[in-house]
């Protein structure tokens, strides 16, 4: 059974330490993080980014500390010619994902 989208909002939550942190990094008025806590109502567009966002903090929590996870997200990676959260915001999580695999592969080491 999948999560639902207000349960991975929760958890990203605590991981970045707030809803509004969450709201920063999605391009979101927090309100719209609120709201989704609250009713679990998520147009899919934005549910797909909140599903890469959450799988994406999985996977980097496995290779770094919450902080330096936030930070590569953050952080320009010129692999990627972009900031990792921008592929988030842009919906190209495929490209999010196999960067993750290659820096812990240390492919960009």
């Amino acid at each position: 059974m999948p999560v639902a989208t207000r349960d991975k909002v929760r958890a990203l939550s605590r991981d970045f330490g707030s809803q509004r942190r969450v709201a920063s990094l999605l391009g979101v008025s927090p309100s719209q993080v609120s709201r989704r806590i609250r009713s679990g109502g998520v147009d899919p567009d934005n549910a797909e980014k909140v599903d890469a966002l959450e799988h994406a903090m999985a996977r980097l929590l496995r290779l770094y500390e919450p902080e330096a996870a936030e930070a590569w997200l953050v952080g320009l990676n010129p692999h990627l010619g972009a900031r990792p959260i921008d592929l988030v915001r842009a919906g190209r999580a495929s490209e999010l994902l196999r960067a993750i695999s290659a820096e812990r592969a240390g492919s960009y080491a």
